[in-house]
């Protein structure tokens, strides 16, 4: 098979777009598919990824948030490149602007396509103190969705949110996890002393920090006695998060071996975001023998078996989210089961396994694609 992967984020930027598209191109050479990739240019933007090209395209950096570049070629551009290349399916990865215009392309072309639904941006418009742009972005995602042959989100909930929205063809195709690269035996406790030198009980955060996160809801937790929080990842609340967590540790964006040894040597994970429409981070804290408490929206509501592998609270009730951290880190033997749990549910989520069922989808849409075309 032969795949064009046009993502809006990729290398040297790193977050959960990035992250899935490298473990499928990884995948897709394991299995001897070809690939290339479409990415906004970025001066650390690679020219090979898993042994497939990269081309980058025109873009510009996001007012406010450099991290992000927001593509501005034209369709006839991505048009080009499909010719050259002959894909069998388009891989749309969080399809928004430059998505559209590849989704435009493959239309045009007669190329089936598959878009992978990531970031809820239009719940994002009240985040970022626009709450009157969400209802025309939602219209933008309609628009580009209903492009594609096919669109697959991540959870239950995030593949409810684009039916009541007008999308049609949606499927579920999940995320895997690295569960030899997180894993319990990780845990440092050398590490744990340089954090905790009294001994306190460290409460994570990995992730973005950017308003859509809500780091700051873990304000509530700064007074819990006998504890410290610890914050790994990067964003533009970073400066204000450390007035409002001035005793939290602030470890900044953390890979390779650092990222698993740092969430094996936590004691319970926190992703208080409102807005995940699956949360990767914990996966990998459960992966890591990290029990993790998120709110009951999106993702985690999937992810996280209430009272056995974490817990869940109302979206929200920030005394609730306090409770469960205190239940967990106040009970050493209910915290170790839950983590042995969390384990265990997610070890068989291999990302071989969902890269290749994401193949089978592939096969899918090429299948409707012809389908349609034979009945037009």
């Amino acid at each position: 098979m032969r795949v064009a992967i046009v993502t809006e984020s990729f290398l040297p930027q790193v977050n959960g777009v990035t992250h899935s598209v490298m473990r499928v191109l990884e995948h897709l050479r394991a299995e001897g598919h070809e690939a290339m990739v479409i990415a906004p240019q970025d001066a650390g933007l690679p020219k090979e990824y898993a042994g497939f090209p990269v081309r980058g395209i025109l873009s510009v950096a996001l007012p406010g948030y450099a991290e992000v570049r927001v593509a501005t070629t034209p369709q006839w551009r991505f048009e080009r490149l499909f010719a050259e290349f002959r894909p069998d399916v388009v891989h749309l990865a969080a399809p928004i602007g430059m998505g559209h215009q590849a989704a435009l392309a493959c239309q045009r072309l007669g190329i089936p396509s598959v878009a992978i639904y990531q970031t809820d941006v239009p719940s994002y418009a009240s985040r970022y103190g626009l709450p009157a742009a969400e209802p025309l972005l939602w219209k933008w995602f309609r628009t580009v969705h209903e492009l594609a042959t096919m669109t697959l989100a991540p959870s239950t909930y995030a593949r409810q949110q684009l039916l009541s929205a007008g999308v049609r063809r949606v499927g579920l195709w999940g995320r895997g996890v690295d569960a030899e690269r997180f894993h319990p035996a990780k845990r440092d406790e050398a590490f744990r002393r340089e954090l905790a030198p009294n001994g306190e009980k460290l409460i994570g955060y990995v992730g973005r920090l950017a308003p859509e996160k809500q780091v700051e809801d873990l304000e509530v937790l700064a007074n819990l006695p006998g504890t410290r929080t610890v914050i790994v990842g990067k964003g533009p609340k970073a400066d204000e998060l450390r007035e409002i967590l001035p005793r939290a540790v602030f470890l900044g964006q953390l890979t390779g071996d650092d990222l698993p040894r740092m969430l094996a040597s936590m004691d319970v994970f926190v992703a208080p975001g409102e807005l995940e429409t699956f949360c990767q981070t914990i996966q990998e804290a459960q992966a890591s023998g990290v029990p993790p408490i998120a709110p009951a929206r999106g993702g985690p509501i999937d992810l996280i078996d209430a009272s056995h592998t974490g817990w869940l609270y109302a979206p929200g009730d920030l005394a609730g989210m306090r409770a469960h951290v205190r239940d967990l880190l106040g009970d050493d033997f209910k915290r170790e089961v839950f983590g042995r749990k969390a384990r265990e549910a997610v070890e068989h989520r291999t990302w071989a396994t969902t890269c290749a069922q994401l193949v089978g989808h592939y096969a899918e849409a090429i299948e409707t694609h012809h389908q349609l075309a034979r009945a037009a």
